[in-house]
């Protein structure tokens, strides 16, 4: 594909080549990355480089993932209606970890209207990396990941740090400080700030609330930035926009980007809006956003940027549990090359399960309850070889 592979989308991730081991002993960061001329395919556990925990007052805890994100390699404005960063994932950090936007799944008296923010509602249970796991395990950080990379450092260009799921860059706080890469490095300010607001009865474009939907006054229990809705947008107070980002050039991107940049004030402290703003802007394509996504399965022809993903290798996979009764999940080695077919078979030979597009380094699990208790073999196939293990059905 040519020098596809140079595009930063595909070679800005953080590779785990060792088979290194973090929370509960999951693979960390991302294990493989796959592309196309068109998408790039990041293959994650969720799980960080980097201690995690502890989680104060929060009973949730992290699990593996096995996401199989798909983010395109020709991201494009949207001029249509603007598309939300809803709650949960809107983008992934170069190490797999999901980036979620300022909000937390609650508004007061549930009326949708003053929606919690995040930092401030749940900042007590984030550890000492500023991150931590939702209820479905799925570990993320909701402001800049501290963590992550060197923020302290106000005399570079910050790296790429993520990709937004309209597939445009994240980057670290720090920037360029004029748009054509002049200027020197400066912090890059948003352009949102805290309302002049004692009483919630207003949104900041003036809609006046119902008393029905009016919150809380500004007190010591609900202070100012509690809520979402407590931040407006001034176009030009800072150096971003509405999306938190800008056009600009980068040292990734010479000929300019549009780019997201996370947001701290002078002390390092993160402020509103975080990462993203309230929209994207670019196009968003399906599979990443929205209740079970990010298990996006490849029916593309794609080549692997990882050092492990070497054609010329054996498959190996493991079949666990085994013997199994109800289910088995089937996860072949990031050495494996992408597309494998897989079959499940009897004694006999008889094919009674075929899949296609199997990837390496992903879980997949399935149901066999249908089958009746003896022994079966799971064949994986590909250019390479192939590859066949037993399992004995209960």
């Amino acid at each position: 594909m040519g020098n596809a592979q140079l595009n930063p989308a595909i070679t800005s991730w953080l590779l785990n080549t060792t088979g290194e081991t973090g929370y509960d002993g999951i693979e960390t960061n991302v294990q493989v990355v796959q592309y196309s001329v068109d998408n790039v395919y990041v293959s994650c556990t969720c799980i960080p480089g980097y201690d995690i925990g502890p989680w104060v007052g929060n009973p949730n805890i992290p699990s593996n993932q096995n996401f199989v994100y798909k983010i395109t390699l020709q991201p494009t404005e949207n001029t249509g209606v603007a598309v939300y960063t809803a709650l949960g994932h809107i983008g992934v950090w170069s190490n797999g970890v999901s980036i979620f936007n300022a909000k937390d799944a609650f508004s007061y008296e549930n009326e949708g209207v003053w929606n919690q923010n995040a930092i401030v509602a749940e900042g007590s249970s984030f550890d000492d990396c500023l991150g931590h796991p939702a209820p479905n395990g799925e570990y993320h950080h909701h402001l800049n990941p501290t963590c992550l990379y060197d923020d302290t450092d106000a005399s570079v260009h910050a790296p790429i740090i993520g990709y937004a799921f309209d597939g445009f860059p994240v980057y670290g706080a720090y920037g360029f400080k004029n748009t054509d890469g002049t200027g020197g490095i400066a912090r890059m300010q948003s352009s949102f700030q805290e309302r002049a607001i004692t009483e919630r009865t207003t949104l900041a474009d003036g809609t006046v609330l119902p008393v029905a939907q009016q919150g809380p006054i500004v007190s010591g229990t609900y202070p100012l930035g509690y809520y979402i809705e407590d931040f407006e947008f001034i176009a030009g107070l800072g150096d971003l926009d509405v999306h938190n980002g800008r056009f600009c050039v980068t040292p990734e991107y010479p000929d300019g980007i549009y780019a997201y940049f996370v947001s701290i004030n002078e002390s390092g402290e993160a402020i509103y809006p975080y990462t993203l703003g309230e929209t994207y802007f670019g196009l968003v394509q399906a599979g990443n956003t929205g209740p079970m996504s990010g298990h996006n399965t490849i029916t593309e022809t794609v080549e692997s940027y990882s050092s492990l993903n070497n054609a010329t290798q054996q498959i190996q996979f493991l079949v666990y549990p085994n013997p199994a009764e109800n289910s088995i999940a089937i996860f072949a080695n990031p050495s494996a090359n992408t597309n494998m077919d897989l079959q499940i078979m009897t004694v006999d030979g008889a094919i009674i399960y075929t899949a296609f597009n199997i990837q390496p380094a992903v879980n997949y699990s399935y149901n066999i309850n249908a089958l009746t208790p003896g022994i079966y073999f799971i064949q994986l196939k590909n250019e390479s070889g192939i590859a066949v293990q037993s399992f004995i059905k209960h």
